[in-house]
């Protein structure tokens, strides 16, 4: 129970940090939203942005795993003060940014987190009510924009000490509402699942899509974060439990035209999660777009405090996904970029330059 109650603290107390930001009012003549830069009238743009906790709970959980109880503490203590460094209130305000420079029709959004504590209780004085999604919601509408939650669904439900310790993490799709209208949506769990892995601690995975309609015609999107890396899992295991994840989708979403899926998929090209998704007829947008020798595309990831002057990424595990866009000569149009990957993206935080997630996010526009 020490070990969940610390690693629970560190993802909670992360959030409370610091308070949201004021946001400026629309019509200060700096507003991203008098200046918009959209894409053109026949294309599709979208998005899709792993939002990070803000610091690396495993040093956390492995300081717990070893037998000297003396460095739990300044662990916790380590992880408080890197979560304060790397603002989340800060980088939200960035991404919204984008957003507002890009107009996508539809955002996909991992690791939205829900977080209550009060800790008063146990003689501590620390009472945090946070919500990321409303937070990002909340800086969207003061540039002007309505971006509509279409569906959300369960990654991560902690509930300890009695109650008083609440983190849940969420999958979400956001759509804008002043050009895309929703006809069906919802958020569900994968039916393969870890479930509890401790007490208090489920992993609930789970993806996001709406079917929706603009300019006269059908499009669906959908966003899921699949299952992540595991310490101690048989070798192999993972990689089926997001291949079986993916297929899931793939059959629920049947054999509708148009249809974009995204989201940080925790695997690499040539994984099996890969192979099915390419295997239902489904194209990989960045390699499709970048076919030439080292546009490899990756994502993850940046160093936990966010301080690394330049991305080192080794991974390519974010991903946009279509199927329905492909011309007669079976290639997709437009192009797809990352965010977050150049130093022209670093925000001022509270002690250097930040980046706005530990992972690059991906925009896409779809001709």
């Amino acid at each position: 129970m020490k070990r969940l109650y610390s690693i629970a603290a560190v993802l909670v107390l992360s959030a409370a940090c610091r308070e949201p930001f004021q946001f400026v009012p629309p019509g200060s003549g700096n507003w991203l939203s008098e200046q918009l830069v959209g894409a053109g009238s026949s294309d599709i743009t979208v998005m899709t942005q792993n939002l990070y906790v803000g610091a690396d709970v495993d040093l956390v959980i492995r300081a717990l795993g070893t037998p000297d109880p003396g460095d739990d503490f300044s662990a916790l203590l380590f992880a408080i003060e890197t979560v304060g460094k790397t603002d989340f209130p800060a980088r939200a305000e960035a991404i919204a940014d984008r957003i507002a420079r890009e107009r996508p029709h539809a955002v996909g959004l991992q690791e939205v987190s829900q977080i209550n504590i009060d800790l008063r209780p146990l003689g501590v004085p620390v009472v945090v009510d946070q919500d990321f999604l409303a937070m990002l919601q909340a800086a969207l509408a003061a540039r002007g924009l309505n971006y509509q939650v279409a569906a959300t669904s369960d990654n991560i439900s902690v509930n300890l000490v009695s109650g008083l310790v609440r983190l849940r993490d969420h999958d979400a799709l956001l759509i804008d509402a002043n050009r895309v209208t929703i006809n069906q949506a919802s958020g569900q769990d994968f039916s393969v699942n870890l479930g509890q892995v401790a007490d208090g601690v489920v992993l609930i995975r789970g993806w996001v899509f709406a079917r929706t309609t603009i300019e006269g015609r059908s499009y669906t999107f959908a966003s899921a974060h699949t299952e992540a890396n595991l310490a101690g899992a048989p070798p192999g295991l993972l990689g089926q439990i997001r291949a079986a994840q993916v297929a899931e989708m793939v059959g629920a979403l049947g054999s509708s035209d148009r249809v974009v899926l995204m989201g940080d998929l925790n695997d690499t090209p040539g994984s099996p999660m890969y192979g099915v998704l390419a295997g239902a007829g489904f194209t990989d947008t960045w390699t499709a777009m970048h076919p030439g020798a080292g546009a490899d595309g990756l994502t993850c990831c940046h160093v936990a405090d966010l301080s690394d002057p330049v991305a080192n990424f080794d991974q390519r595990i974010d991903y946009v996904w279509t199927r329905g866009f492909a011309r007669d000569d079976g290639k997709v149009q437009g192009s797809i970029d990352r965010f977050g990957n150049v130093p022209a993206d670093r925000l001022t935080g509270p002690a250097y330059q930040i980046w706005p997630s530990d992972h690059a996010g991906l925009v896409a526009s779809l001709r």
